[in-house]
């Protein structure tokens, strides 16, 4: 009982160096199961010294030690693996075989075979997935107590005398077996603790930063400015705690939120000097109010005695602003709050440069609309204003309803800056351009449409038919010499068990040819347009049977408004 007494005090000596290292950067990896080597020298160094100290922590006893050894070659077996157990393991023995006595093979085969035990009970985890069964303190309790087991037997089998070694493990084994188990059973249950903690602090990380990140989606999509930081700010502000919030530009306050919000104005000139240093030099500057002084650079009674200054960065690395996050003088800043900033500094500077690309990309998508247009007015103004200069003479009234059906034709292209309209609107646009057209050809062009009046509502992007009937006319039925026909149907189909409205437009001309530079430029912006709205499965397809006809057809899907 005494033996057992004196064990445990000893165990005392691990339990606090372990509690102490706990606290450290060096017992992070022990909470999780890694395969890098850095990690597993780590393992090795750290398990092998308990392997020594318990050796020189032991107690003689009949020419013997009685020790806490087995912890370390156990748990460097149990958390790095069978080679680091085994490398712990022999550590330990040939340390203690230095140390002499008719244990000393004996101790030193079974100190290895400790560590290979351990091991072995990784690898069997690890294989079968419960990869936590290796955190267990009553796991690791039983692998030690089957491996002290083992070791006795290994002294009984190898040292000599047998006489001898009987009265040692008879002497030694039920206190080596208690206290040697109970101690890493102790020792994992730190490590289970601190990785508890570990996992605690990374969740309540993970789940704060993906809500921000959710209820900030599409913030900086109207650009960078004083409405957009505000409402970024706000969400930040209320879902940190911090006690303020700010995001500047590369001059200016552009939002402020929490304590201090009275003097701290958005539109202010930043007066910072940590802020003007971050935005100079791009690097995140950390003001404790400790050991780096802080005082606000506006109003000296400020209750802010905290900050942490991070850039929000270009994609070629400039720095564009900054994001501040502020505690007042009686709390102090978290680390997971200053690790939570540097990943909001990132999420910002992204959503600005997807903002950025939307933006572009609207614009891109309106110039595309200018182009179209720019390409229908030039020729079509001149055909119209002398078809009207021809009509003149012989029918005036004929010639005021042109004019009408031109102006109406500009007034509908001037207000088609919006994405999208109904089919009902552009069939409207569509007939003022045809009525010109048809009084321009006579007799030659005829028009026919079969139109579901039940899909006049849908919506489709805009100057969508316009382009297909130009073409129709302009290099296919003005080229025939006979009549000519055109057709425009719209209507309801079934493609992938999904509703899609057809719109078709059909000359009888049959004198398409697939483009091989720009001449087709209006055609696949129509389809680029569509494509890229509803999924490349929709869009404009172009067939045709020469000298009978040409017919484009346009599918899009039927989305709920």
């Amino acid at each position: 009982m005494e033996t057992i007494i004196l064990l445990l005090q000893q165990l005392c000596v691990y339990v606090v160096i372990t509690y102490l290292l706990s606290k450290t950067p060096v017992f992070i990896p022990l909470t999780f199961i890694s395969g890098r080597s850095s990690h597993r020298i780590a393992f090795y160094l750290l398990f092998s010294s308990f392997c020594i100290l318990g050796t020189y922590f032991s107690l003689s006893i009949e020419n013997a030690l009685a020790n806490t050894r087995a912890i370390g070659a156990v748990m460097g077996g149990l958390l790095g693996g069978p080679l680091v157990g085994f490398a712990v393991g022999l550590t330990g023995g040939m340390h203690r075989y230095s140390m002499g006595g008719f244990t000393d093979v004996a101790c030193a085969i079974s100190t290895t075979a400790e560590g290979l035990i351990g091991g072995l009970l990784h690898i069997y985890y690890v294989r079968k997935g419960k990869v936590d069964n290796i955190f267990k303190p009553m796991g690791a309790f039983y692998i030690t107590l089957v491996a002290e087991i083992v070791q006795m037997v290994i002294i009984l089998l190898v040292a000599k005398p047998f006489d001898q070694a009987l009265m040692l493990v008879e002497a030694i084994a039920l206190p080596m077996i208690i206290a040697n188990s109970i101690g890493a059973a102790l020792f994992m249950s730190i490590i289970q603790d601190k990785k508890t903690i570990f996992e605690r602090n990374y969740t309540a990380f993970s789940n704060k930063a993906l809500r921000i990140a959710q209820s900030t989606v599409g913030f900086f999509n109207q650009g960078f400015n004083q409405e957009s930081c505000h409402s970024m700010a706000s969400v930040i502000y209320n879902e940190t705690g911090v006690g303020a919030v700010s995001i500047t530009d590369r001059d200016k306050i552009l939002a402020f939120i929490g304590i201090g919000a009275s003097h701290h104005l958005p539109g202010t000139a930043i007066s910072s000097g940590y802020t003007m240093r971050a935005i100079e030099h791009g690097e995140i500057i950390y003001a404790d109010g400790y050991e780096t002084g802080y005082q606000c650079s506006i109003d000296s009674a400020c209750k802010l005695g905290s900050v942490l200054v991070i850039p929000l960065l270009e994609a070629d690395g400039r720095v564009l602003g900054t994001i501040k996050l502020y505690e007042p003088k009686k709390k102090l800043f978290s680390k997971l709050n200053r690790n939570l900033g540097v990943g909001l500094a990132k999420l910002i500077s992204n959503q600005i440069l997807t903002g950025r690309y939307i933006q572009q990309q609207t614009l891109l998508s309106q110039s595309e609309i200018r182009l179209l247009h720019a390409q229908v007015n030039p020729h079509f103004l001149f055909n119209t204003l002398n078809t009207i200069s021809a009509v003149t003479r012989k029918d005036p009234q004929k010639a005021r309803q042109l004019i009408q059906h031109l102006s109406q034709f500009f007034r509908s292209n001037l207000k088609q800056d919006i994405e999208q309209v109904t089919i009902k609107e552009e069939l409207t646009h569509v007939h003022s351009y045809l009525e010109i057209e048809l009084a321009r050809f006579a007799e030659r062009l005829t028009l026919s449409e079969h139109i579901d009046q039940t899909l006049l509502s849908i919506k489709i992007p805009t100057f969508t038919l316009q382009p297909l009937i130009e073409n129709a006319i302009k290099h296919g039925t003005s080229t025939l010499l006979g009549q000519g026909e055109l057709k425009i149907n719209v209507y309801l189909t079934e493609q992938h068990n999904t509703n899609v409205v057809v719109l078709e437009v059909i000359d009888n001309a049959g004198c398409y040819k697939k483009p091989v530079d720009s001449s087709g430029l209006g055609t696949q912006i129509v389809d680029k347009r569509i494509k890229n709205q509803y999924g490349e499965q929709y869009g404009l397809t172009l067939s045709c049977v020469p000298n009978k006809f040409t017919k484009a057809t346009i599918t899009v899907p039927i989305l709920s408004n």
